[in-house]
């Protein structure tokens, strides 16, 4: 059997969801007005201000898309303009060393022994690329991005739609079955387990202490640390070694 490409999501997988909500998001909250009037007439970032504003009926003052953004933040949407602005502040934040990205030991450990087996590594997460490349470029177990062959965003599409899944493994150039996924959250691994993909409900009793079994797995193998998934087993059988 072709060795199958792990793709893998981020919050609450490779790292804790507590990080991005109460890191990522407060320190982009914070910083976004001085990042703006810094930076607002920066071609880069002029077009994602001026993006929000067509959007809430040409609103002119940076002032106020600021508060629209920060607004944005407090409700967790999901908006490319958003995205596209916290990547940069957080961009910042990396080079300062305000902060290092948290991945937990055994996902840290697991990616490099997978990706040092010859298993191809990609990532999907609705953070952007480049908001992705930031956050391995800067973990804790440090700099994590020469392991991956692929990234993906909401560009092709939302993480709960099945036809993300089939775009995925069509610009990965694999047959959907040769692919596993990686998830904390079971309705996007329906998502993947419908466009063809092999799928592991990653369940971390630090991200949730409750943990999901029976009907809460929806089906899916479940696993609560990344040395417990042997992706040939996922491969060849469908199922995960017992936690």
């Amino acid at each position: 059997m072709t060795t199958p490409l792990i793709l893998t999501d981020i919050e609450g997988t490779t790292s804790s969801i507590s990080f991005v909500k109460d890191v990522l998001f407060p320190y982009a909250r914070k910083a976004l007005p001085g990042f703006v009037r810094a930076h607002g007439q920066r071609e880069d970032v002029r077009r994602w201000l001026d993006a929000v504003a067509t959007e809430h009926g040409a609103v002119c003052s940076d002032d106020v898309i600021v508060e629209i953004l920060q607004g944005m933040i407090d409700e967790d949407r999901k908006h490319t303009a958003l995205k596209a602005l916290q990547g940069m502040i957080w961009g910042e934040g990396y080079d300062s060393a305000d902060f290092t990205a948290h991945i937990y030991p055994d996902a840290a450990a697991m990616l490099r022994q997978w990706h040092a087996a010859g298993y191809p590594l990609a990532v999907y997460s609705s953070g952007s690329v480049p908001a992705q490349k930031l956050f391995f470029g800067h973990t804790d177990a440090g700099d994590l991005t020469a392991l991956f062959g692929g990234w993906f965003d909401t560009e092709v599409g939302h993480k709960r739609e099945v036809s993300s899944y089939r775009e995925i493994a069509r610009r990965l150039d694999r047959p959907a079955g040769d692919i596993l996924f990686l998830s904390d959250v079971v309705e996007e691994l329906d998502a993947a387990r419908e466009a063809g993909m092999r799928t592991v409900l990653v369940d971390r009793i630090e991200d949730y202490p409750q943990p999901r079994f029976d009907a809460a797995t929806h089906g899916h193998p479940r696993a609560e640390r990344f040395d417990r998934i042997d992706p040939e087993d996922i491969a060849d059988e469908g199922v995960a070694p017992a936690p």
